[in-house]
C-alpha cells in the first residue's frame, strides 16, 4: 500500500474549454503554442484530456501545450493509486455508520414503529433533501474536479479564491432556502406526507421547522468535505458525522427517560415531545460537524473570506457543471420523497420501517460503492494522453472499482435477503421494536435487494461520467429511473397486496423492490452509452457467478445454524450465524479463485503479522 499522494504531485484534472481561451487572452504566447498544438493534432500525435472522451470540444492540455506541469506519475505511465484512498473513505464511513447503526438502535427502543417514528421519519426526509443535492453529491462532482485542478497547476492563489467564492455563494443560497423551507413547512409537509391526517401530520410541521437550519449546517459541511477530499484527506470528511451521531443519542438518551408504567395515549405524548428533542440535537449535531472540520478546512485553504464572484471562469465552472448534478441528485432525491409520500398511505409503522430497511440497505452503498466512487473520481478527472490511452485508463479503474464493489456488494444482497431477520434483530430489536416489527423490516429489506447491487455499481458508472465532465447523461437516465420508481411503486405498494390478498402494510416491500427494478433499468443504460464512448466495461458473467455461488453457500450454512438453534438472544444469533456465512463466503470465493478474496485475506495476514511484532 502506497502512501496517500500528495495533490501537488497528481495529474491534473481536465480543463474547459472556457478556462483554455480566458488563459489565452491573458497569455500572447499561448496562442503560438495553440496554432503549433494544431498542426501537431493534424498528425495524429496529439495529446487530449478525459472530458474529450465524452464529445466535448476542448483545447487540449497538459505537456503539449506547456499550460500544466506534467504530473510524475503520467510521465512514467503510472496511474494514481486509489487503494489507500478507498480504504481511507471506508475506513471513515464505516465508523460512521457505526454510530449511524447506533443511533438507530437506541432510537428503535425509544419509538419503536410508532406514529411519532413516522412523522419524525418523514419529516427529516424534506431538509434532508437540502443535504442531499445541495451538499455531497453536487458539490463532490462539481467543485472537486475544478479546486483540485488548480491545486496540482500549483496555482494556490485561485484556489483559495475559488474555495471562498463556492462557499460564499452556497451559503448564500442555503440561507435563502432554509428560509423558505421554515415558512413554507405547512406546504411541504402537505406534499411529503399527504397520507398523514392525524396528530402526525402536525408533528412533521413543527419538526419540520426545527430541522431545516440544521440541513443548512450539514450543506456547508459538505463543503468541507470538497476541500478535505481535494487534499486527499478524505478520513476526517468521512468521520465527521460521528459527532451528528453522537448528538442525537445524547439527547434520546438525556429526553428519553419517563415515569414507566405509560398507557398507549400518555406513551404517544411523551413520544412527541421527544421527537421534538431529538430533532434540536439534530441541528445542534449538524452545527458540531460543520465545526470540527472547520479547523482543518481554513488550515488547508489560507486566507479565507467572503468573495462574491460568479463571473470568473473557474467559478463558472463549477456552477456550470452544479447545475446537471443538482438535477440529477434532485430527482434521485424525489424518489425518496415518492417511497415516503406512498408510505403514509400505508398502515402506521411504515414510514419507520422503511426507514429502518434502508439504514440497512445503505450501509454497504456506503461502504463499498461510495468509497470506491468518491477515490476513483479524482484520480480518473486527471486523465491524460491520447484518446484510446485516456479510454483505456478509464476503463481499466472501472473495471477494478466494479469488481471490489461486487465483492462485498453481493453477499451483502444475499444475506440481507436470506438472513435479514438476524440482522434486523441485532441492531433494532430493543424496548418498543418488538419481534414483529424486526420481521416487517426484514421484508422491506428483502426488496430492496432486488436493486442492491445495480444501485452501488451504478455510483461508479456516474462518476465516471462526472469524470468525463459529463453530467447531463446520468440526469436523464435518473429522471426515467424516478418515473419508473414512482408509477412501479404505486403499483407495487397499493393495488397489488390487495389484488393478491396479503395485509396492506406489505406494500412497503413493494415499494423496494420496485425501486430495485428501476434502478437496473438506469444501470443498464449508464452501462451501454459508457461503452460506446470508451469501449466495453463491466463484470464478466464468470466472475459475477463465482460471488453468487460462495454467497449462498454461506447463506445456506448460516440458515441451517438458525433453524437449529431457535429462539436465541439476537446478539447470540447474529454472532452464531453471520460469521459462519461471512467465512464460508471468503473461503468459497477464495477457493474459486476470486482474486478480491486473496487480497483480502492477504491484507488481513499482514495486519496480523504486524500485531505480532
Amino acid at each position: 500500500m502506497t502512501d496517500e499522494p500528495d495533490p501537488s504531485s497528481q495529474s491534473q484534472v481536465s480543463s474547459l474549454k472556457s478556462q483554455e481561451e480566458d488563459h489565452k487572452s491573458q497569455d500572447p504566447d499561448l496562442k503560438a503554442q495553440d496554432s503549433s498544438l494544431r498542426a501537431h493534432q493534424k498528425s495524429g500525435h496529439a495529446r487530449h484530456n478525459a472530458s474529450e472522451i465524452a464529445g466535448e470540444t476542448v483545447a487540449v492540455v497538459g505537456e503539449s501545450t506547456g499550460r500544466f506541469p506534467r504530473a510524475a506519475a503520467i510521465e512514467s505511465g503510472d496511474g494514481e493509486n486509489t487503494g489507500k484512498s478507498a480504504f481511507l473513505v471506508g475506513a471513515g464511513i464505516l465508523i460512521s455508520r457505526i454510530l449511524g447503526v447506533a443511533r438507530q438502535r437506541v432510537f428503535a427502543y425509544y419509538f419503536g414503529k410508532s406514529a411519532a417514528a413516522d412523522a419524525f421519519n418523514a419529516a427529516f426526509r424534506i431538509p434532508n433533501f437540502l443535504q442531499n443535492v445541495f451538499g455531497e453529491g453536487a458539490l463532490s462532482a462539481s467543485f472537486i474536479p475544478v479546486y483540485a485542478n488548480l491545486l496540482a497547476r500549483k496555482d494556490e492563489h485561485e484556489a483559495r479564491r475559488v474555495a471562498s467564492a463556492v462557499l460564499t455563494l452556497l451559503a448564500l443560497a442555503v440561507s435563502i432556502i432554509v428560509l423558505a423551507g421554515v415558512l413554507g413547512a405547512q406546504y411541504l409537509s402537505s406534499l411529503i406526507a399527504f397520507g398523514f391526517t392525524d396528530e402526525r401530520r402536525d408533528l412533521v410541521i413543527h419538526l419540520v421547522k426545527i430541522l431545516f437550519p440544521g440541513a443548512g449546517l450539514l450543506v456547508l459541511s459538505a463543503w468541507c468535505l470538497g476541500v478535505l477530499n481535494s487534499h486527499r484527506k478524505f478520513f476526517l470528511s468521512y468521520t465527521a458525522p460521528v459527532v451528528w451521531n453522537l448528538a442525537i443519542i445524547a439527547s434520546l438518551i438525556a429526553f428519553g427517560k419517563h415515569p414507566g408504567n405509560l398507557d398507549e395515549i400518555q406513551l404517544g405524548k411523551f413520544q412527541f415531545h421527544l421527537a421534538e428533542m431529538v430533532a434540536w440535537g439534530s441541528v445542534a449535531g449538524s452545527a458540531l460537524q460543520f465545526l470540527v472540520q472547520l479547523p482543518t478546512v481554513i488550515w488547508l485553504v489560507r486566507e479565507l473570506r467572503p468573495v462574491f464572484d460568479v463571473f470568473s471562469a473557474n467559478v463558472r465552472e463549477v456552477i456550470r457543471n452544479f447545475f446537471p448534478v443538482f438535477m440529477s441528485r434532485g430527482v434521485v432525491q424525489i424518489s425518496a420523497f415518492i417511497d415516503v409520500a406512498l408510505a403514509s398511505l400505508l398502515p402506521t409503522g411504515a414510514v419507520a420501517a422503511i426507514t429502518y430497511a434502508q439504514s440497512l440497505y445503505t450501509l454497504p452503498v456506503s461502504l463499498f460503492g461510495m468509497s470506491v466512487s468518491a477515490a476513483e473520481l479524482p484520480a480518473m478527472s486527471s486523465a491524460l494522453g491520447t484518446t484510446d490511452e485516456i479510454a483505456s485508463q478509464l476503463r481499466d479503474r472501472l473495471d477494478d472499482g466494479l469488481a471490489r464493489i461486487a465483492f462485498f456488494i453481493v453477499p451483502s444482497a444475499m444475506a440481507m435477503l436470506a438472513l435479514g431477520d438476524v440482522m434486523t434483530a441485532v441492531l433494532y430489536q430493543t424496548g418498543e421494536f418488538r419481534r414483529d416489527a424486526t420481521l416487517y423490516v426484514w421484508g422491506i429489506l428483502a426488496g430492496s435487494t432486488v436493486g442492491l447491487l445495480a444501485s452501488t455499481l451504478g455510483r461508479l458508472y456516474a462518476s465516471t461520467y462526472y469524470a468525463l465532465h459529463d453530467t447531463r447523461t446520468p440526469l436523464r437516465y435518473a429522471i426515467l429511473r424516478v418515473t419508473l420508481t414512482g408509477v412501479l411503486g404505486y403499483i407495487c405498494a397499493i393495488p397489488l397486496p390487495a389484488a393478491i390478498g396479503i395485509n396492506p402494510k406489505w406494500g412497503a416491500a413493494g415499494l423496494t423492490a420496485s425501486a430495485g427494478i428501476a434502478g437496473w433499468i438506469e444501470f443498464a443504460l449508464l452501462r451501454r452509452t459508457l461503452n460506446r464512448r470508451i469501449g466495453r466495461t463491466g463484470l464478466s458473467l464468470g466472475y459475477v457467478a463465482k460471488l453468487w455461488i460462495a454467497s449462498a453457500a454461506g447463506a445456506g450454512v448460516g440458515w441451517a445454524i438458525k433453524l437449529a438453534l431457535g429462539e436465541r438472544h439476537p446478539v447470540i444469533l447474529a454472532a452464531l450465524v453471520l460469521v459462519p456465512y461471512g467465512l464460508i463466503y471468503f473461503a468459497g470465493a477464495s477457493a474459486l479463485k476470486v482474486n478480491e478474496a486473496r487480497a483480502v485475506i492477504r491484507r488481513i495476514l499482514g495486519f496480523a503479522r504486524l500485531g505480532k511484532r
